[in-house]
């Protein structure tokens, strides 16, 4: 098994272990992003018109996907703690959804990469989004939630096949 096909945080007796990015260099990094939630039209009608009962849906979802960004290391094990250089949070509306489709960028001059912060990012605002209107539409849908796009550091710059960025 090769290097690159090993899992990077478990050590050879099977020991999940935070990996030592010491001797990496710093460079620019970033992730972007997405995921959606699917909901009834008039949902998307209610959160887009700003009358939701619990205030407004899009900007409590923007921000609470940032401050998740920030605070990735506290919820998913092993991962470093980042000094986020950059975090944005887009929401728009898609009727052919219907719903609303959300992208988060994530970026750092740091030592390791920055997708679990961004898709930490598009989880919550989905989530966020999610809480602030199932009291009127229980079976929204939240998916799609995967990294389109990173750059920087030892493995490159790539993008998912088919992504042009919306923002």
């Amino acid at each position: 098994m090769s290097e690159g096909d090993r899992l990077t945080h478990i050590d050879a007796s099977g020991a999940a272990n935070m990996v030592d990015v010491a001797d990496k260099a710093d460079t620019t990094r970033t992730a972007i992003a997405i995921g959606s939630v699917t909901m009834k039209p008039e949902t998307l009608e209610m959160i887009m018109s700003g009358n939701a009962k619990k205030g407004d849906v899009l900007a409590t979802a923007r921000i609470a996907g940032i401050m998740a960004a920030k605070r990735t290391h506290e919820m998913i094990p092993l991962c470093h703690p980042l000094a986020l250089t950059k975090v944005t949070v887009d929401i728009e509306p898609d009727e052919s959804l219907p719903g609303l489709r959300v992208q988060a960028l994530a970026k750092v001059t740091g030592k390791t990469g920055v997708e679990m912060e961004a898709l930490t990012a598009a989880s919550v605002t989905c989530l966020t989004i999610y809480d602030m209107a199932k009291a009127v539409d229980r079976f929204m849908v939240l998916s799609g939630i995967q990294v389109v796009e990173k750059s920087g550091g030892k493995s490159g710059d790539w993008k998912a096949p088919g992504w042009t960025d919306r923002s």
